[in-house]
């Protein structure tokens, strides 16, 4: 077996365990919405919860799926197309990313700062003094 196989196999498997992710973690959320539905007495908030749920689990799969695409085009298939193929990838998994993170926390990214009070310690970017 050459190690072009061998990495193009390893490149697969990572591929399907962010595939996994996203959809075991899919199916989770939902059945976690579904239970706080009947226990809860504020379905909007636990709407909320599950489209974080949901936004997490599918930015932990997407991260995980370019690491695959990038061990695929670095040692499988290293041309200039395979690699034009894998910016363009990149660049759409990262602004997928980058609105499922404004979705996430509600804010720009760089507008964390402005809605979190100096000293939180909830908040890792506040210093106590």
């Amino acid at each position: 077996m050459k190690f072009d196989h061998v990495i193009s196999d390893v490149a697969q498997v990572v591929e399907a365990v962010g595939a996994a992710i996203m959809i075991v973690g899919g199916f989770a959320a939902l059945v976690a919405y579904v239970v706080s539905i009947f226990r809860s007495r504020a379905p909007l908030i636990e709407y909320q919860k599950l489209r974080e749920r949901l936004s997490r689990a599918i930015l932990l799969g997407l991260e995980v799926l370019i690491v695959g695409d990038i061990v695929r085009t670095i040692i499988v298939d290293p041309t200039i197309q395979s690699v034009g193929v894998l910016a363009m990838i990149v660049f759409i998994r990262i602004v997928l990313s980058f609105a499922l993170e404004v979705e996430i926390d509600g804010v720009w990214p760089w507008n964390r700062g402005r809605l979190s009070t100096p000293g939180d310690p909830n908040d890792p970017g506040s210093r106590m003094i």
